[in-house]
């Protein structure tokens, strides 16, 4: 009997190979967002199936970008592919002149090598057992550390307008100046205003609304932000603790109306770890079993 699929997005096993050829059509590397789209093209996947939320608890991501850090995470086992601290992504020299990978070949590698780190005999892997990928054994991709999700919740159980603090805080520290938290409600979707000067020269009048959600932002709360900016605004930013769906991110891109920039929960924790805000850095030392076997 078949087995019941748990979601809806493909699941990590099965976005082995799209990740590859999204590396490659990207002309061998990619951020996380640009991966994901190129995914969500060549898939050609329903906005439903995009925009559906990962059931963790204060998850900051989609169930397509949580499947997706573990099948990248299985490819940088491989050695196909392999990222730097800016969260790029690029096929390994030694798989530049691929143009598709086995992903049962990606299964088996770490399959096998589980089998031998536990010197037994190995049954069925896990991911054709069910849906979960924490199940396999393998070390949680680097973006869903459990320090991430103990930061999640920590900011989905703030004060609402200590969390306008924060941000107020961010903005500064990403280079705005004049940064003002309105500090009432009622005030048409505007929680602060700022200004932003690049190369000391250009400055911009920038609004911004926070929300602490942790689900999506919809399109509509896009519109109705825009809506509330007023004619000396420049530039609008909305920053959310959850994640915007896909009607949302055209809504903010849309050519004819003003942009929006967004910010949802992955780049708002990214950014708290670039400056040190709320985080202090942890050395933690892991054991290269390869190294003493090898050596």
């Amino acid at each position: 009997m078949a087995r019941k699929k748990k979601i809806l997005s493909p699941t990590y096993y099965e976005l082995i190979e799209p990740v590859f050829k999204a590396l490659v059509e990207l002309d061998g590397s990619g951020s996380n967002d640009e991966i994901c789209e190129t995914i969500i093209r060549m898939l050609q996947l329903p906005d439903n199936v995009v925009d559906e939320p990962h059931k963790g608890a204060a998850s900051q991501r989609t169930e397509l970008e949580y499947q997706l850090a573990w099948a990248r995470t299985y490819l940088k086992k491989y050695g196909a592919i392999s990222n730097s601290s800016r969260g790029v992504w690029m096929i390994t020299p030694e798989f530049a002149d691929k143009k598709e990978i086995d992903a049962k070949a990606v299964i088996k590698f770490w399959t096998d090598r589980r089998k031998n780190d536990n010197n037994k005999e190995g049954s069925l892997p896990p991911e054709l057992e069910d849906d979960n990928p924490e199940n396999d054994g393998m070390e949680v991709p680097e973006e869903l550390e459990p320090w991430r999700t103990e930061l999640a919740e920590t900011l989905h159980t703030m004060n609402p307008f200590a969390f306008e603090r924060l941000a107020q805080l961010l903005l500064r520290e990403c280079g705005f100046s004049q940064v003002i938290v309105t500090k009432k409600t009622g005030d048409g979707g505007i929680d602060g205003t700022g200004k932003l000067r690049i190369n000391g020269i250009f400055s911009f009048n920038v609004a911004f609304q926070c929300k602490r959600y942790s689900g999506s932002v919809s399109a509509g709360d896009i519109r109705d932000f825009r809506g509330s900016l007023t004619t000396d605004i420049e530039k609008g930013v909305f920053i959310t603790t959850g994640t915007f769906t896909r009607a949302a991110k055209e809504e903010a891109s849309n050519a004819g109306k003003q942009q929006i920039d967004l910010m949802d929960g992955e780049e708002f924790i990214n950014k708290l770890l670039e400056y040190h805000l709320g985080v202090r850095e942890k050395t933690i030392y892991e054991v290269d079993k390869e190294f003493f076997q090898k050596i």
